[in-house]
């Protein structure tokens, strides 16, 4: 069995802004890259008619072969992975150097996300879709780190996580049975090194995807992040109100955090007019564990970012935490009665390094 390919760890904080703009428009695309979003998602799915599927690809291949395409890192959200466009699109991106991450919509297990790496791993094998010309023939390589998320590594993600390392165990055993016949076989020649594996996201749309929520965020290295399509999961399920989607929700946010990886992202907030709305609905996420959101306009950008950073009295509660934490070892108690812990103390510093986003 080859290797996996080296995934992709995180060296940024956790974007809170996700800005989705449509492919076949690059003129969009150009604007939205300094308009001060976490993270450009370019959409190759939903905000593409089907007559200039063809022209969104183009442009998107021409704009990530670029190191440095923006002062934003460019994320992709390709096609479904079970229609006809998705393999050329990964094989066609996945090793451009511009390219910080892969969006994959309508998740709807493990096999999604293997089938899905196994393209972007093959992409500049002579095999990988239909011929390209110009450009995009050259297949380069060589990504910028200063361009990703999260660049490359040679170990496996979150190795000191349980859920990951399970997984990391799991998958040596596979390639190497531990039999004391298996010790003595000689050695094979060693395999030639795959290319990395762009960072993968997965997209839970559907009532399917949502049961394999955390099968899917531990399905492979270069897995980094789950996050929910609310629109497409509430028509599966005839939810009428922000209520019904409270399970799925926090089924998301569980699995995100049990597999290692961070907190999800909120999906859209469709009214792009409401920013009042979205305030108190980034509001209603962050209580629910979700961290960030994606946006469809650059109008939505403050309001999502001012929603999910701590306040200054959050702040404060919170360094007053640490602050007792370093006085005395232990579990202790406050002046104000709070009992305090490693556990808050933990999720004292993660308000206080949120907060440092603010300067």
């Amino acid at each position: 069995m080859r290797p996996a390919p080296s995934p992709r760890e995180p060296s940024a904080p956790t974007p809170l802004t996700w800005l989705y703009v449509p492919g076949d428009r690059p003129e969009v695309v150009a604007k939205a890259l300094h308009c001060g979003a976490d993270v450009v998602v370019v959409d190759l799915e939903d905000a593409v008619a089907p007559d200039r599927k063809d022209r969104a690809l183009r442009a998107t291949a021409e704009l990530l072969s670029d190191p440095a395409p923006g002062t934003a890192p460019v994320h992709v959200r390709v096609n479904a992975l079970d229609g006809p466009l998705a393999e050329t699109e990964i094989r066609t991106l996945a090793a451009l150097p511009g390219l910080a991450g892969l969006r994959l919509p309508k998740v709807q297990g493990p096999a999604d996300i293997h089938r899905a790496a196994g393209w972007a791993t093959t992409a500049a094998q002579p095999a990988a879709g239909p011929a390209l010309t110009g450009r995009l023939a050259t297949g380069r390589r060589a990504r910028s780190p200063a361009a990703a998320v999260a660049p490359l590594t040679t170990g496996t993600a979150h190795p000191a996580h349980p859920a990951r390392a399970a997984r990391t165990a799991r998958t040596a055993r596979t390639a190497a049975p531990g039999s004391a016949t298996a010790t003595l076989t000689p050695a094979a020649p060693a395999p030639a090194a795959l290319p990395a594996t762009p960072a993968l996201y997965a997209l839970l749309e559907s009532a399917l995807g949502i049961e394999h929520a955390f099968a899917i965020a531990t399905a492979h290295p270069a897995l980094r992040g789950i996050a929910l399509g609310e629109a497409d999961l509430a028509t599966e399920l005839g939810v009428r109100d922000e209520a019904g989607l409270a399970w799925p929700r926090s089924r998301t946010v569980v699995a995100a955090r049990a597999a290692g990886l961070a907190p999800p992202p909120q999906s859209v907030y469709p009214d792009v007019a409401d920013l009042d709305g979205l305030a108190r609905s980034c509001a209603r996420g962050r209580a629910l564990g979700f961290l960030g959101r994606a946006a469809i306009h650059p109008r939505q950008l403050p309001v999502i970012e001012a929603a999910h950073l701590p306040s200054p009295e959050e702040v404060e509660a919170a360094a007053e935490i640490v602050r007792a934490a370093g006085a005395e070892g232990g579990a202790q108690a406050l002046p104000d009665g709070r009992f305090v812990d490693a556990a808050v103390v933990a999720g004292a510093r993660r308000v206080l390094s949120l907060a440092e986003r603010r300067n």
